[in-house]
């Protein structure tokens, strides 16, 4: 059996990671800030992959409080890997959670491939690219083969406020007969976390190094998503499209030539229904 050291196990891919695939885990349940933690748990066991998914990820979060974002995404990341490559027995394959963000949004809609020139918009892709070329110059010369999944946006019924749908679906709730949306005329790619883990799996088995984007490669207009909801709790909404529109969707040729499958559906309205109901 594999044996798999998971940092971020109780987030919501976390969860699902350890729930769908049949490894060993070795769960980090501490602060990745703080070295002295990372530290006596990388150094206790041997395992043979790792998984890091700790990070602080909300853009809100993120602007709000920036030095424990960066402490905990660059630094963080930093820490685990300088002690993992002092073990004698170093895991052979390592995957870093990264985020479509590090592409920055585009002002047309045009699939973003692996070869893109990452130029992120916000601090949260900021951290996630240098974590990226920090964890590059590390391994370079190192036995561990290292994956970065760049993953395009997510969704599931756990997941909450302050990510996207949630917020929607959140502010549909209230005892408001009228519900006033800003800024939705825009253009995402999601994915189910299911999906997302049969990705992790399959770059696993076969053993792949280098960048991998993670999603759909579909586009999904966030006002559609906005409206099917209000239909389901009956609430009048109305749109305030102030900004301009942009798009950030994924080319994932390269993840599904390697007979990875996103989950099929006819259309937006029905994959959503179907996955948060």
């Amino acid at each position: 059996m594999i044996t798999c050291a998971i940092t971020g196990s109780r987030g919501v891919l976390g969860r699902k990671i350890m729930k769908n695939l049949p490894y060993k885990f070795y769960e980090f349940k501490k602060d990745i800030k703080n070295e002295k933690d990372v530290k006596k748990w990388v150094l206790k066991k041997n395992f043979d992959i790792v998984i890091h998914l700790a990070a602080l990820v909300p853009i809100k979060s993120v602007n709000k409080n920036f030095d424990k974002a960066y402490k905990t995404n660059v630094s963080g990341t930093l820490n685990l890997i300088n002690l993992i490559l002092k073990k004698k027995i170093k895991p052979k394959w390592f995957f870093f959670a990264s985020s479509s963000h590090v592409y920055g949004l585009r002002s047309n809609f045009r699939k973003i491939s692996e070869k893109d020139t990452p130029k992120p918009q916000n601090k949260y892709g900021e951290t996630k690219l240098l974590a990226e070329k920090l964890l590059i110059k590390k391994t370079k010369n190192s036995s561990i083969k290292l994956c970065l999944g760049r993953i395009f946006s997510f969704t599931d019924k756990n997941q909450k406020p302050p990510y996207v749908i949630p917020s929607i679906i959140k502010k549909l709730k209230s005892s408001k007969k009228k519900i006033n949306l800003n800024n939705l005329n825009n253009y995402r790619d999601f994915l189910n976390t299911r999906d997302i883990v049969k990705a992790i799996d399959v770059l696993n088995k076969k053993n792949k190094s280098g960048i991998y984007n993670i999603g759909s490669g579909h586009k999904f207009c966030l006002k559609d998503i906005a409206k099917l909801f209000s239909k389901k709790y009956k609430k009048n909404v109305f749109f305030n499209d102030s900004n301009k529109t942009s798009f950030l969707i994924s080319d994932n040729k390269k993840l599904k030539n390697l007979n990875w499958k996103p989950a099929k559906f006819n259309n937006n309205i029905n994959y959503f229904y179907k996955k948060i109901k």
